[in-house]
């Protein structure tokens, strides 16, 4: 067999200056079941009868046409969006549903309103009814989850027979395995425990609900004296061979068998797992906006908030444009040759900073830097030289929040010391970024500093959303005065 105690030792093992992705907390999580399309269908009829029950008192036992055109348009609104933002269906804990929730009809009751507005019948309605119907509803949603949820454990524990699993893996797999799959309510499994091959860290099962069973030799006898009907397989790809000869020994168990494949082991980037005429497509690496839906909303959203930007700010632009000019000789625009999406090379654009100078070697701007002009000095810190690139955002190049883009020479350095560091450019670089909004502006003096930065990147990347973005752009203006601007 390949199974080394070492072999789990050697996978988690990554260079010393290798990002590190978090690994989503979403296996065995992401299924739909019966409860999910009820709790959907509960919160619309919420929705609905906190309506009306608020405008029948606000209108003395008249409910008006349009209060219920509303509850309609609200009802299909929360069947789109807390289908998209999945907020029933993956379990997490009823802190993160709640929070999820939150958010999900934050974003259906904006969406009402705003349709009252495209409308022209905002007049229509009263004031004190929607600002109720938007905190009552969340109220009783949240009251009816918690509900729903506390009858579904009563169901789990007392009527519903459970399935006996047994874990077969890799002492990190297998915890996280046990883990996911008794953290989750909806799920039928009980695992009474687990069979470990790597003799390292057993004490972890001692201590843990989840005893330890045997190794991989006692398989069989396990499955047969535990009464087990399912078995999952929680070992790493580089283990093909005892996986193989697991299936085989199992072959003639009635036992259900699952596949839980390590892929975690390697550098992964917004993966997913498709299906192709039956055929299970695990994409390990891929850029979020493969879909043309989400690269259209991407684009929408930039394209419209770029414009108006340069709307509100084009006479500060102005006045930065007259004091770059008198600051010393040479051009308003600095454009340097950076890379963009799929690593395509693009020109920024910046307000200049510097005298004009020339550097045989592109380099990073510092703290007492004779280069950078008293009016230089003055929009870096404030980061109105990078107000020009609301026009690279326009051209399509660039995006308002990614990973910000580096000198093509800090790429050519950077990508032979940092592992997976042009996976960054999976995605169009952005004027702001989260590693921008969480300290990490300016210059990047040590590896360690580009290395969170890379870390930042490769997160957006992975977890990206509209909302995200949104999220971002909210915190950039308190993040514009970082000491390391420069």
């Amino acid at each position: 067999m390949d199974w080394n105690p070492t072999t789990q030792n050697s996978i988690r093992a990554a260079s010393a200056f290798s990002p590190v992705i978090k690994r989503p907390r979403r296996l065995l999580q992401n299924h739909d079941n019966l409860l999910h399309y009820i709790q959907i269908g509960l919160s619309i009829i919420i929705s609905a009868a906190v309506m009306f029950s608020l405008a029948w008192w606000r209108d003395d036992g008249v409910i008006h046409g349009h209060y219920r055109t509303l509850a309609l348009i609200a009802g299909l609104l929360i069947l789109v969006v807390y289908e998209w933002r999945g907020v029933f269906r993956r379990f997490s804990g009823r802190i993160d549903t709640c929070m999820r929730l939150a958010r999900s009809w934050l974003l259906v009751t904006t969406l009402a309103v705003f349709t009252t507005f495209v409308t022209k019948t905002s007049e229509d309605f009263s004031r004190m009814v929607i600002i109720s119907w938007a905190a009552l509803g969340y109220v009783a949603q949240v009251m009816a989850y918690q509900i729903s949820y506390k009858l579904s454990q009563r169901y789990r524990h007392t009527r519903r027979q459970p399935i006996r699993a047994v874990v077969l893996g890799s002492y990190w797999l297998a915890e996280h395995l046990v883990e996911s799959i008794t953290s989750n309510a909806w799920m039928p499994d009980r695992v009474v425990g687990v069979i470990d091959e790597n003799k390292n860290g057993l004490d972890r099962w001692v201590r843990d609900p989840v005893p330890y069973l045997g190794d991989f030799d006692e398989l069989l006898h396990i499955l047969e004296d535990s009464n087990i009907t399912r078995v999952y397989i929680a070992l790493p790809i580089t283990c093909s061979a005892t996986i193989e000869e697991a299936c085989r020994k199992l072959a003639d168990v009635p036992v259900d068998v699952v596949w839980v494949p390590d892929i975690f082991a390697m550098r992964l980037l917004n993966h997913s797992v498709k299906e192709l005429n039956g055929l299970p497509l695990i994409s390990l690496s891929e850029s979020p906006l493969v879909s043309q839906s989400q690269a259209m909303t991407k684009n929408l959203l930039d394209k419209t908030i770029a414009l108006l930007a340069l709307t509100l700010l084009s006479p500060l632009m102005l006045t930065v444009s007259y004091l770059v000019w008198q600051s010393s000789p040479g051009p308003i625009l600095f454009k340097q040759k950076r890379h963009g999406w799929d690593g395509r090379v693009i020109e920024v654009w910046k307000f200049r900073s510097m005298f004009m100078h020339f550097d045989k070697r592109v380099k990073q701007a510092t703290k007492h830097d004779d280069r950078i002009t008293r009016v230089g000095r003055f929009i870096r810190r404030t980061s109105l030289d990078e107000l020009p690139q609301l026009f690279n955002v326009l051209q399509g190049t660039m995006s308002l929040v990614g990973p910000r883009p580096h000198a093509i020479e800090h790429n050519d350095l950077y990508t032979n010391k940092i592992q997976s560091y042009m996976l960054r450019h999976r995605i169009k670089p952005g004027m702001t970024g989260l590693a921008q909004v969480n300290g990490l502006r300016g210059e990047t003096d040590t590896l360690e500093k580009m290395l969170r930065r890379v870390e930042l990147d490769l997160e957006y990347i992975n977890t990206w959303s509209i909302w995200s973005d949104v999220k971002i752009l909210i915190k950039t203006p308190f993040s514009l005065f970082s000491k390391t601007a420069y």
